[in-house]
């Protein structure tokens, strides 16, 4: 286990996980559609949420990919997913991505999450710079970045293009390790 707070806990992604990561994708897929396209079609079904969690443990374990569940302690369920990616070992820095389950949505535990893991980032896996990158709109995870001090850089124009919409201006918010 990473962390513990608040009756939730976060875990390094492990090989029994797929079930509860597609239950997870399948419940909250219109939530995921936009800025979670890839995750949410592979997993569509256990079978190829199995594969996911496969692939991403061996990057978990290449320091290619870190991806952490996030479960309520008291009935197993998981919630959140949160992902380090985009790692770039030169300079020491990587890029959280993080989507949450609708039922817990508004109510701090991501926010307390990335809390947690910017630590971890910072004094197990030896990064010096993380980034969140959101669009202006989605409110809920620019409050995210800025209550874990996370500071406005700039507008990454056409950052990222959901499928089937134009590409969309996206702002970069970064910490560094202190």
């Amino acid at each position: 286990m990473i962390a513990e707070f608040n009756g939730f806990e976060i875990n390094p992604i492990n090989e029994g996980d797929a079930w509860k990561i597609c239950d997870f994708v399948i419940t909250n897929a219109d939530r995921l559609k936009r800025y979670f396209p890839k995750t949410l079609e592979q997993n569509l079904n256990p079978t190829l949420s199995q594969i996911y969690v496969e692939k991403r443990v061996k990057e978990f374990r290449n320091k290619e990919m870190f991806v952490f569940t996030l479960k309520q302690i008291e009935t197993r369920k998981l919630v959140g997913l949160i992902i380090i990616k985009e790692l770039d070992w030169t300079i020491k820095q990587g890029e959280f991505a993080y989507a949450i389950d609708y039922n817990c949505n508004g109510k701090g535990v991501m926010t307390k999450a990335i809390e947690k893991l910017s630590t971890y980032a910072f004094e197990t896996l030896g990064l010096e710079r993380l980034q969140i990158i959101v669009h202006k709109d989605n409110l809920p995870s620019v409050k995210v970045a800025l209550n874990n001090s996370f500071e406005w850089q700039n507008t990454l124009k056409n950052g990222f293009t959901p499928i089937g919409e134009q590409p969309l201006d996206m702002e970069l918010y970064e910490s560094y390790k202190t």
